[in-house]
């Protein structure tokens, strides 16, 4: 048994790779990004390519090693050329980010030494600085001591948890889920819909409260829904509001909200996803006035503090209730429970096992500090106004109302043809050329184009050139 062992050991050492191996790896994966960078001003927003891809498909996993050289280039080609370019400041489609390069660095650090930060015992430093990445997001949000929170893959996720916490607060049954009920709007993330279902509430009524001309919730509809609701013998749960909508970037009046969520008893939940980190900005802050009355609230660092996709994060006022709603213990974790002096985010979370996600946000705030991301965000909020005011200068367009945050949304009216048809084919002629990616919705049957402006990377050029982009696309499909 021995002999088969160190045979098996000697294949399974290919593993462990040489510092001289790892070195060469590396220099090609660093010369790798750094084209990629240095390219990137002159790559296409998007690329409508016919395979799609599929050319990953000709190295099938087997037993043979391939070189990495080999590897790299089938990402160039089949991974990082077709679809859309999340990290060109080009990219105003859906809500963008960017993925700033210390993330990169951090991700690189925390995939090599693998630290483990679900329970505080493992790694009391990486622990520490998730805590403080949350501290830091709910003095934002305005937060009491006693807050908690959990980084998490997503928006997704965090609204999930948010709507199991309330679930599990307001002490209902399963038999009393056909008589619950929770308030949002149309305008809502789809996957608040989702995690209504994930959450076994599937039976819920799930009241969309209307909204005004500026698409935000109307407060006053809502408590009289309430009342009604009561009335007829519903339970009222919770009310899913919005600090910035995905599709058209508008901000629900929290305040008013929040008054109306206390006085009924219900769980106030804001999803700020998109918005949430324009509380850096006086604007935002003005904005999103009444925030910090909610019960928690969902933000994502990988939209407005521009880190690589898989960031986001939920905050909760209180933090016990977090822990009492995702808290499970397990037999050979005993030894963990003497460290208690951080919380564990296994304990607030439905994840056991977890990337060290922290270290990617803590390590650009660290380095730059807070004002360039403040900086930046004023940016795109004035980039969006810009866009907005010079969008109008085209005869034949018509706007949304005045972006609250950074989406602007319009369309182009023809003197002869459907409107929505030509505005359809407006965006796939925008993505034929893939110079520029905006992204489409609509809007009570009517076809509206988007322009999100979030990614660090768009700046006053960028802008230009989607105008320019857009004026030539109209003027040959009108011309037509």
């Amino acid at each position: 048994m021995q002999q088969q062992i160190k045979e098996l050991e000697q294949q399974a050492r290919q593993l462990e790779t040489s510092a001289k191996e790892r070195s060469a790896m590396f220099e090609k994966a660093q010369d790798y990004g750094e084209d990629f960078l240095e390219t990137l001003s002159e790559q296409s927003a998007y690329v409508d390519s016919n395979s799609m891809g599929k050319g990953v498909y000709e190295l099938p996993f087997d037993e043979n090693p391939r070189e990495f050289e080999e590897l790299l280039k089938v990402l160039q080609l089949e991974v990082d050329k077709p679809g859309l370019n999340p990290a060109s400041g080009k990219h105003a489609g859906y809500i963008p980010g960017g993925g700033l390069y210390p993330s990169a660095i951090a991700d690189y650090l925390a995939a090599v030494t693998n630290r483990y930060t679900g329970v505080f015992f493992s790694s009391p430093g990486a622990v520490r600085i998730e805590n403080m990445c949350i501290r830091w997001m709910n003095d934002l949000v305005g937060y009491p001591d006693g807050a908690a929170g959990n980084l998490t893959s997503g928006g997704s996720l965090a609204n999930l948890i948010a709507l199991v916490i309330a679930r599990d607060n307001s002490g209902i049954k399963a038999k009393d889920f056909e008589r619950t009920v929770i308030y949002t709007t149309q305008q809502v993330h789809h996957c608040v819909i989702k995690a209504i279902k994930f959450a076994g509430l599937r039976e819920a009524t799930i009241r969309t409260i209307p909204m005004d001309d500026r698409f935000r919730m109307k407060a006053k509809a809502l408590e009289e829904q309430i009342k009604v609701d009561k009335s007829d013998g519903l339970i009222p749960l919770t009310i899913f509001a919005s600090a910035g909508t995905t599709d058209l970037g508008a901000v629900d009046p929290l305040n008013d909200i929040g008054n109306i969520a206390d006085q009924h008893n219900l769980w106030f939940h804001v999803d700020a996803a998109y918005g949430g980190f324009f509380l850096l900005t006086k604007h935002g802050k003005e904005m999103m006035a009444g925030i910090e009355k909610s019960d928690s609230a969902t933000i994502d660092p990988h939209k407005g503090l521009f880190l690589p996709y898989g960031s986001g994060a939920l905050l909760v006022k209180d933090g016990q209730k977090l822990y009492d709603s995702q808290h499970m213990t397990a037999n050979y974790l005993q030894d963990t429970l003497k460290a208690t002096e951080e919380a564990s985010p296994a304990d607030l979370s439905p994840e056991l096992s977890k990337h060290f996600r922290g270290l990617r946000m803590w390590l650009p705030l660290q380095l730059f500090g807070v004002q360039p991301f403040r900086a930046a965000l004023d940016e795109k909020l004035l980039l969006t106004r810009y866009f907005y005011n010079k969008i109008q200068q085209i005869d034949g367009i018509e706007v949304g109302p005045k972006p609250e945050l950074s989406v602007a949304f319009f369309r182009y009216v023809p003197d002869s043809d459907d409107a929505n048809k030509f505005n359809k084919k407006l965006v796939n002629e925008i993505h034929r050329d893939g110079r520029v990616f905006l992204s489409s919705t609509h809007i009570n049957g009517t076809v509206f184009l988007r322009a999100a402006v979030l990614n660090f990377r768009t700046h006053l050029t960028e802008i230009e050139l989607i105008l320019s982009v857009l004026r030539e696309k109209i003027q040959k499909l009108a011309a037509n």
